[in-house]
């Protein structure tokens, strides 16, 4: 029993970091705030994480676990209807982490640990939705080459991680609020689905509008 304690506490400070970083952003939040909002001592805190670093870190790492299982996805997508819930699967990892993408120039400026996962996260991210482009295309889903493909996933991968951003810029006070996340992502996926449009065959033109397609996002993913 003793052992599991400290697990708890850690997992109480990330789960209150991560809260406090994505509504005032991470630039605005110390770790006395943090142990603050805990109740607990700042040596507590430093006992499970010793600086700020470490915690960011950590959520990052979190994030790219929680990445490669939605990733997951793709490698059973068959069809369109399988792209479209797998790109709703990785906006709502980006709203979970939303400080991630938000607060991204800061992040990269100060740490070249958070620099180097963050190259892996998008390359694996890319690499994933170029191979599930080209079964979709192998399998008549889409009509793309293989250097289409290559730019595609690349654009999802860009309008994936910069959304949020574009977002905040036009509304920086309701736009990452929690009640404008189901419309917010909603928006985000349709502009990420109408890339493929212009690759889809004339007689799967209506794709968007049948129900394993809907870009409507289940509000339990978004309650964090």
């Amino acid at each position: 029993m003793t052992k599991k304690a400290p697990r708890r506490t850690a997992q109480r400070i990330l789960e209150s970091t991560l809260e406090l970083f994505n509504r005032f952003g991470e630039p605005n939040v110390s770790t006395t705030r943090i142990a603050a909002e805990l109740g607990i001592s700042p040596g507590n805190l430093y006992y499970h994480y010793p600086a700020k670093d470490a915690l960011i870190n950590r959520l990052q790492q979190d994030c790219e676990a929680e990445l490669q299982q939605a990733l997951g996805r793709a490698d059973v997508a068959g069809d369109l209807e399988g792209a479209a819930e797998l790109v709703r699967a990785l906006m709502a990892l980006v709203w979970r982490y939303r400080f991630m993408y938000r607060d991204l120039n800061d992040l990269l400026s100060k740490s070249r640990h958070f620099e180097a996962r963050l190259q892996t996260m998008l390359r694996t991210q890319e690499a994933a939705l170029r191979v599930l482009l080209r079964r979709l295309a192998a399998s008549g889903q889409l009509v793309l080459g293989e250097e289409e493909a290559g730019m595609l996933a690349r654009n999802m991968v860009v309008l994936l991680s910069f959304w949020l951003n574009y977002e905040y810029a036009s509304d920086p006070r309701e736009a990452l609020e929690p009640a404008h996340a189901p419309l917010t992502l909603a928006r985000g996926a349709a502009h990420i689905l109408q890339l493929l449009a212009p690759y889809v065959p004339a007689e799967r033109g209506d794709w968007q509008q049948q129900p394993g397609a809907a870009v409507a996002l289940d509000a339990a993913a978004l309650s964090h």
